[in-house]
């Protein structure tokens, strides 16, 4: 990850509703979460949660997808492990006995690990 995407990345996370749509994304798994449900979640008006959903996108954190009539957003998995591996990149200096977060692997819901 290059250290603008990183900042990027960091500035959309840096308002409460922000980070709280994001962190309830995460949790949600892959399947994500229809934008209703994630509007009540938060009990955010809709336009201020269109705004906010705007920002992360524009940051890469989050995807969304069209499904009828409803618009489903997930968390960027992928885009997520580059910001913690970009952050713990050089963890500890380099020692040893020093060990950085591990990739997040979600599953979908009823999957056998």
């Amino acid at each position: 990850m290059k250290t603008a995407d990183a900042l990027a990345a960091l500035g959309s996370l840096s308002h409460e509703s922000r980070l709280a749509a994001y962190r309830r994304l995460v949790q949600a798994g892959p399947d994500g979460l229809s934008v209703g449900e994630l509007r009540d979640l938060l009990d955010l008006p809709p336009a201020t949660l269109s705004a906010h959903l705007n920002v992360l996108r524009a940051a890469k954190l989050v995807i969304d997808q069209r499904e009828g009539r409803v618009i489903r957003v997930r968390a960027d998995y992928t885009q997520m492990n580059a910001l913690l591996a970009y952050l713990t990149e050089n963890c500890c200096a380099g020692a040893a006995d020093c060990t950085p977060a591990t990739a997040c692997t979600p599953r979908k819901k009823g999957a056998v690990p």
